[in-house]
């Protein structure tokens, strides 16, 4: 069977290697060192001066940024809503309030970190994320009934903490797809036609 080409064909002359890399990487000296001008106005460290939005910016920049598959982000924001349940149930005594207020910034966590061609899984991978984490601090007695029991009333009980981490992952979700898109726009107005 016949296999087809999946991407356009790139016409026009080939650029080398070396003239797509960054500065840093071509290298001689003039891209190991900035010069003088330029290392003076450069911004200053985060600890000093500076508009406290800016020193935010640049906190929040330096933190890490990964990119999540639908599948990983879906295994991170179970994982650490079962740790953060055992924590919890250890330490506060399976306090379903803490519990609910910790299930917010995952949700958050999940929608920012992931990719951009996965963003519709995290509103949805984030209900189920809880609901896992609950196995860990809901009410239970002897037997798999029971347990389930006590699933199910935590459920109906904390619903308001699962629908604000949902709303909290949906707008995040929606925020990022409109920025996606206009990036995207923006940059095939400014290709070449």
């Amino acid at each position: 069977m016949e296999q087809h080409r999946t991407r356009p064909a790139q016409h026009g002359p080939r650029q080398s290697s070396r003239a797509t890399l960054p500065p840093q990487a071509r290298g001689g000296a003039a891209a190991v060192r900035r010069p003088v001008a330029a290392r003076a106005n450069a911004p200053k460290a985060a600890g000093v001066g500076g508009p406290a939005v800016a020193r935010a910016v640049r906190a929040v920049r330096g933190m890490p940024n990964p990119r999540l598959t639908g599948l990983g982000g879906g295994l991170f924001c179970g994982a650490v809503m079962t740790l953060l349940g055992g924590v919890d149930a250890l330490l506060f005594g399976a306090s379903l309030t803490l519990y609910g207020v910790l299930f917010l910034p995952v949700c958050l966590l999940t929608a920012c970190w992931v990719r951009g061609n996965d963003l519709l899984t995290a509103p949805v991978v984030v209900p189920i994320a809880f609901a896992v984490g609950l196995v860990t601090v809901a009410e239970s007695g002897d037997g798999l009934g029971s347990r389930l029991m006590g699933i199910v009333t935590a459920l109906a009980t904390e619903a308001g903490w699962l629908y604000g981490g949902t709303l909290v992952a949906g707008a995040t979700v929606i925020v990022r797809r409109i920025r996606l898109v206009r990036r995207r726009a923006a940059a095939r107005r400014r290709a070449p036609a």
